[in-house]
């Protein structure tokens, strides 16, 4: 049979109430969601994303839930979590009742966090373009980049004080607009690192990767880095999307 959703539930049991919190874990702060439905390309890091966020929810003490049911975006269903994280959804994957429980929701001053393929995910949804801050275009092969390091003072950016730049190895977006007048931008790639590729179709010149804005009373932030399973793995990253999470969560 083949499996219709996937829901991974920390710390928040959707039938029985809160779990009552062991004194030998941090206490509770914010409560998570983690959406995952694919409808084009599904990445296989995303299992490895949502392994992550269970290992920051014990850290961080988050109630996390994750999931690939979109008929779970209902007003009585999203009133229970502060924080949504879009981790690599692609194409159409909420109808229009479902948008607009979402963003009647978000629009009561929660958090948003897009990753990777957050930005692959709702064209026709002029609303949700403007929440993740931009679309997808397209990339050259995956291979190791230079991230320019825009600004350190972001919480999610912390990780990487002291450094002008970050070198690994992901999926480097392009997208069909530049973000930049619209939002604060964090990071960039540095085109010039990057060796592989068939033509110059991504290439962007000023080419944004990770950025923040307040968007409808909404705390909403975006970042590129998701493509691999060792993406996940990689201590900066956790700790970037950690603070990303507890920034859009207003705990930092």
């Amino acid at each position: 049979m083949k499996k219709i959703f996937l829901l991974m539930v920390l710390g928040i049991s959707l039938f029985s109430g809160y779990a009552q919190p062991s004194k030998n874990f941090p206490p509770k702060t914010l409560n998570v969601l983690v959406f995952s439905k694919t409808e084009g390309w599904h990445h296989q890091s995303i299992s490895s994303g949502i392994k992550m966020f269970d290992e920051l929810a014990l850290q961080e003490g988050w109630n996390l839930t994750a999931t690939e049911n979109a008929n779970l975006f209902t007003m009585d269903f999203l009133v229970n979590f502060d924080v949504v994280v879009f981790l690599s959804p692609t194409g159409d994957v909420l109808n229009p009742n479902q948008q607009k429980a979402f963003e009647t929701f978000m629009k009561t001053g929660k958090g948003f966090v897009g990753i990777h393929a957050a930005s692959d995910c709702e064209y026709e949804w002029n609303w949700f373009g403007k929440l993740c801050g931009a679309y997808f275009f397209t990339h050259p092969p995956a291979q190791e980049g230079k991230v320019i390091i825009e600004d350190h003072n972001h919480p999610a950016m912390k990780v990487f004080e002291g450094m002008d730049s970050y070198t690994t190895f992901d999926e480097w977006y392009s997208f069909t607009e530049n973000p930049r007048e619209k939002v604060r931008v964090l990071a960039s790639l540095d085109e010039s690192s990057i060796k592989k590729s068939k033509n110059d179709d991504w290439k962007m010149g000023d080419h944004p990767l990770i950025w923040w804005q307040e968007f409808d009373g909404i705390r909403s932030f975006y970042s590129v880095f998701g493509h691999t399973n060792e993406s996940f793995q990689n201590l900066k990253v956790r700790d970037h999307y950690s603070a990303a999470v507890n920034w859009a969560g207003k705990k930092e």
